[in-house]
């Protein structure tokens, strides 16, 4: 087994981060696994060297160690988005020769203009309507001249079956997010292609992540098979939320280990909670990771979110 940890460093981690990073290890370092760091900073405008080395620095309080990592390398170095550019423009390559990629000149007003169109994942947003899809290459080079073209990939409508270790099965409509982009008009790669492109040269066997992340794995799938690859074993864990349904994130609610670390939390009081809210024990109990590894079962990872409601934040920050 192969898993890693993958977090975008755009801000301090927090307990939603924290427990979605301690599931992780918990299945590699059960099956005796090596398990990967890897930042994905591709973000450039939200991404800071600063809040990559504050995340190692907290899941090494935490008591999470990594195998390979930006810090340490690694046979399949480097383990930083921003440094791998070449081997998303490598992937784009392969794509673009069988077929499966096309210009789009659409503007973000003709995006929002689209806003209307039906949604075929609930967390992609609206389902793109195709607009450059059938342009004649006389209409490309004509709209080339006045604007740099985002690149689509070029969705088929077909049955995808999504097989997940927490979810279950879910069977989609391939094309029902619409053709998606891959590489924006500025450059950037998307996180659909670059995450693919990671986990596939890094080996990764079996990928354990936050719930957020599971409308957009149909369209991973849909790389996978494109590039010729074999996807991971999927999991998508709940999320944590707020009282009000809303979800603990690094700009909404989210409580920083930094945060309970300075307020004389212990690192196994935070990883015993996480445990408990995860549902790998009936009650919370200061427990190191190392003394988890023992007690994980995915069977036992609920799949609905979490309310984090007061009295479960009183029994964090009194965790000792």
């Amino acid at each position: 087994m192969r898993g890693r940890y993958a977090p975008s460093p755009s801000g301090p981690l927090h307990i939603g981060n924290a427990l979605a990073a301690l599931m992780a290890w918990l299945q590699v370092r059960q099956a005796g696994g090596t398990f990967v760091l890897r930042m994905e900073d591709i973000d450039t405008a939200r991404c800071r060297p600063e809040f990559a080395a504050g995340i190692m620095e907290d899941l090494r309080w935490l008591g999470l160690d990594w195998d390979e990592g930006p810090d340490i390398g690694g046979p399949h170095s480097p383990y930083t988005q921003n440094e791998r550019l070449a081997l998303y423009g490598q992937a784009l390559q392969r794509l673009d020769a069988r077929g499966s990629l096309y210009p789009c000149y659409c503007s973000r007003h003709d995006l929002l203009a689209a806003a209307a169109a039906p949604h075929g994942l609930a967390s992609e947003g609206p389902a793109y309507p195709g607009t450059c899809r059938g342009l004649s290459p006389a209409e490309a080079e004509a709209r080339a001249k006045r604007k740099t073209p985002s690149l689509r990939f070029r969705t088929h409508d077909r049955e995808l079956t999504l097989r997940d270790g927490i979810a279950g099965t879910r069977r989609v409509n391939a094309a029902a997010g619409g053709d998606f982009v891959v590489r924006r008009a500025d450059g950037i790669f998307s996180y659909q292609l670059a995450v693919v492109v990671d986990d596939a040269l890094m080996g990764i066997t079996h990928v354990l992540r936050g719930a957020d992340l599971l409308d957009s794995t149909p369209r991973q799938l849909l790389l996978y098979e494109a590039l010729g690859w074999t996807p991971p074993a999927f999991a998508h864990i709940p999320l944590l939320l707020d009282p009000d349904g809303r979800r603990l994130a690094k700009r909404h609610g989210g409580i920083t280990l930094a945060e309970l670390r300075e307020a004389g939390v212990s690192p196994a009081g935070v990883a015993g909670w996480l445990a408990w809210a995860g549902g790998l024990l009936p009650e919370p109990q200061p427990l190191l990771p190392a003394e988890l590894v023992g007690r994980f079962a995915l069977a036992a990872i609920p799949a609905a979110n979490i309310t984090v409601t007061a009295e479960m934040l009183e029994k964090l920050r009194a965790a000792r």
